[in-house]
């Protein structure tokens, strides 16, 4: 079992190198271009759901090189050093972008499936109120567990005003507030698909973790700095929490199914690769 690096060991392989480079050049970018011109990169190069209106093919790999903040480039790109050097040196160039493509592609597939599986109630839900609207059905249903705030912003600028004229015209006449309700509702609808936006290269960090762990599982990560664990446990405990999370909903907006995702496809890329004698 290998336990440390090999002979002529890079510690900064150029495919770490460049994609650190590359994913720091797209935040600096996507700073500038709001603050230069409005424009929005992360409604452009984010991924979005695929059924969603602002979902373009490329998204599928522009959304790796996109962050959120400066912590969020910051954490993923260490870990993209700390564990893809030594899988570069090992495994070389040309295998290590195959592996971190793959795994960052699955891991926004598996992200979607589960965030699609979960939209299906609420779109059935509009669909059903589109196909016969009342005043009785659009109550209901913004009352009801299947309609969901898309976020502050929204919540301020498009529900409230929106809420506020329906209520207005529901005193004075019904019908016109009934087509202010349909028309809310389709409105809704696109921004209900819209609204979902992944950024990051987690899910591919991910599928590295994953990686490093079958691939030198004695090996030992040091938690903060100080605390010894061999790779394997990290591996494992690591992804029971990012499930558990997943399940739950804990921590926030974080993808935990993306990175799920890409510890699922790194896992059958080395499995295939093993079975085909051409893992080293």
């Amino acid at each position: 079992m290998r336990t440390h690096g090999p002979r002529g060991y890079n510690i900064l392989p150029p495919v770490v190198k460049n994609l650190l480079i590359i994913n720091g050049l797209f935040f600096l970018a996507t700073i500038t271009f709001y603050t230069t011109f409005n424009t929005d990169l992360y409604r452009i190069l984010g991924l979005h759901l695929f059924i969603a209106q602002n979902f373009e093919p490329y998204q599928f790999v522009t959304y790796m090189f996109m962050h959120g903040s400066w912590h969020h480039l910051l954490f993923n790109m260490f870990a993209l050093w700390m564990f893809g050097n030594l899988l570069e040196n090992v495994w070389g160039a040309k295998r290590f972008v195959i592996y971190y493509f793959v795994t960052g592609i699955g891991a926004a597939i598996i992200h979607y499936a589960v965030l699609y599986i979960q939209l299906i109630p609420t779109l059935q839900a509009i669909n059903v109120f589109l196909a016969d609207p009342s005043n009785n059905e659009l109550k209901a249903f913004l009352n009801s567990e299947y309609f969901k705030i898309l976020g502050e912003s929204w919540h301020r600028n498009t529900f409230i005003p929106f809420v506020n004229e329906y209520n207005r015209l529901i005193a004075v006449s019904p019908s016109e507030a009934l087509v202010q309700g349909v028309n809310f509702m389709k409105e809704y609808r696109v921004d209900l698909l819209n609204a979902p936006v992944v950024v990051g290269a987690s899910g591919a960090v991910f599928g590295i973790l994953l990686a490093f762990g079958m691939m030198f599982p004695n090996n030992y990560i040091y938690l903060f700095f100080a605390i010894p664990i061999k790779a394997k446990y990290f591996v494992i405990a690591y992804g029971a929490l990012e499930l558990y999370f997943g399940i739950t909903g804990g921590r926030g907006n974080i993808a935990h199914f993306a990175h799920l995702g890409g510890m699922l496809f790194g896992y059958l890329m080395i499995r295939y690769w093993k079975s085909k004698g051409k893992l080293y």
